[in-house]
């Protein structure tokens, strides 16, 4: 299964058994949400929001940036059909596709995303992140709150589980750690501004700043 193969699969679960119940699914994680726009710089305009779903992470952006402009990327139609239902939906423009393929849009003050990335092996990181950076304005920041693997021992775990059931498991999360990850985006260009330990089990957000 090729990394097109892999998006298509997820697209399809998401469309048929996640967009109705994500809401339901992860209340647990709002307070990782919530920590994303607590870390945006003030005077945040222009955002890109990957794998934005639901919209959830939205709510409290547009509590504090109201006049936001805001792009909402994500490969499920259904998913994004729910965030048209929040009272925000007018100030969203969606981009529905695949990460890898669609026009992201450039000059961003911030690029955005959570619980999203973990699908992505890590040379499907290095191409989206280097698409990141091409978005932001220079000295934008990019912040991922997302899950994360203690250790090398449970990524390879991970990554185990994914080469053995890819073919009859649509949805495997395939975590790397944080330093892993901290290396992608330092080749990519990024600063790393902080890294922060969020209530929900194996989350991390990582912030990190285009020079």
């Amino acid at each position: 299964m090729d990394l097109n193969e892999r998006n298509e699969s997820m697209r399809d679960f998401f469309n048929r058994k996640a967009a109705e119940c994500y809401d339901e699914v992860h209340a647990v994680f709002m307070r990782t949400k919530e920590m994303i726009t607590e870390n945006l710089p003030d005077g945040t305009k222009k955002v890109l929001d990957l794998g934005a779903g639901t919209g959830l992470e939205l709510i409290y952006l547009f509590n504090r940036f109201a006049d936001a402009q805001v792009f909402a990327a994500d490969i499920s139609e259904n998913m994004l059909a729910e965030l048209d239902k929040r009272d925000f939906a007018n100030k969203v423009t969606k981009i529905v596709g695949d990460f890898f393929a669609v026009d992201l849009g450039k000059d961003y003050d911030a690029v955005i995303s959570t619980s999203a990335l973990h699908h992505f092996l890590k040379d499907d990181k290095k191409i989206l992140f280097d698409r990141i950076y091409k978005a932001l304005k220079p000295g934008g920041i990019f912040i991922n709150s997302d899950k994360y693997a203690n250790n090398p021992e449970e990524e390879a775990a991970c990554l185990a589980d994914y080469y053995k059931n890819k073919e009859n498991r649509p949805h495997i999360d395939t975590p790397i750690t944080v330093e892993a990850e901290s290396e992608l985006l330092k080749k990519a260009g990024f600063e790393i501004v902080d890294i922060i330990e969020c209530d929900a089990e194996y989350y991390r957000l990582i912030k990190a700043k285009k020079a």
